[in-house]
């Protein structure tokens, strides 16, 4: 069976499946490049409106195997140890900047460990989902590094500095109760309706204009940045002008008037 699996459904719903469950999922070398082959096939995928990541088994993502020995497969092998793990990170590193890039919402549906970068994926995620077993650690620290793919930056943004300071440097589990509490989940829901919720939440979004919903995220994300509401009204008012532009936006808000689902070509 393939490490990653990816299933699409006739209703724009797409699904990431991390499938090593005898690992608990966590990544291999040939995992991560697998992975972002995928985000950036997506990135021009008009056919695709939400993605959901999660876990096979009982764990979301255990983070990095550490069983997988060696040096990254794309790092040049005459590099010295600085070097190489700098090229190593830099590339693992594209995996949430992609996250946060497509045009798709991404859900993260997670399912028991959240580890090390399973804990950054979920953190790189639109919106997260927790099931009763979720559970969020900042296992970096078994590697002797702490931190990263971004998660000093989005932590923070998530649940406030000093309770991100707090996960972040004791590396103590956040269960799915508190991940929830704290804004680090959505909500929990019990296990064995973790998919539906996801599905359910994704079909939610895809009753909205494509290009609306690219656009919002985009502003989303790029507002998280900006010095002013000036500056944030002025990004989204140039997202209004080109969503309302879209044949797509017509057919909503006639759909809208005649009280039916819409019906959307991406044009």
């Amino acid at each position: 069976m393939p490490d990653i699996l990816f299933e699409r459904t006739p209703d724009g719903i797409a699904t990431v499946t991390l499938n090593r469950p005898e690992a608990l999922n966590a990544f291999s070398f040939t995992m991560y490049e697998e992975l972002i082959a995928i985000l950036e096939g997506l990135r021009s995928d008009a056919s695709t409106r939400v993605l959901i990541l999660t876990g096979a088994g009982r764990a979301f993502c255990a983070g990095h195997d550490l069983r997988s020995a060696g040096p990254a497969p794309w790092v040049d092998p005459a590099l010295g140890k600085p070097h190489a793990a700098k090229h190593s990170i830099t590339r693992i590193a594209q995996i949430p900047l992609l996250m946060r890039a497509l045009p798709q919402p991404v859900i993260a549906a997670v399912n028991g460990a959240a580890a090390g970068l399973g804990f950054a994926f979920a953190l790189a995620a639109d919106l997260c989902l927790a099931a009763s077993s979720a559970k969020f650690v900042n296992s970096i620290h078994n590697a002797g590094t702490g931190h990263e793919l971004g998660m000093s930056w989005m932590l923070p943004r998530a649940v406030g500095t000093q309770r991100a300071a707090e996960i972040l440097l004791t590396a103590r589990p956040v269960l799915a109760d508190e991940a929830q509490r704290i804004g680090l989940a959505l909500r929990v829901v019990p296990d064995d309706q973790l998919l539906d919720e996801a599905r359910a939440l994704a079909a939610s979004i895809c009753a909205n204009v494509p290009l609306g919903v690219w656009l919002t995220k985009q502003s989303l994300w790029l507002n998280q940045g900006v010095a002013s509401l000036e500056a944030a009204c002025e990004i989204e008012a140039r997202a209004v002008f080109m969503a309302q532009a879209s044949e797509d936006a017509a057919e909503k808000r006639k759909s809208f008037l005649e009280k039916r689902a819409p019906t959307f070509h991406n044009r």
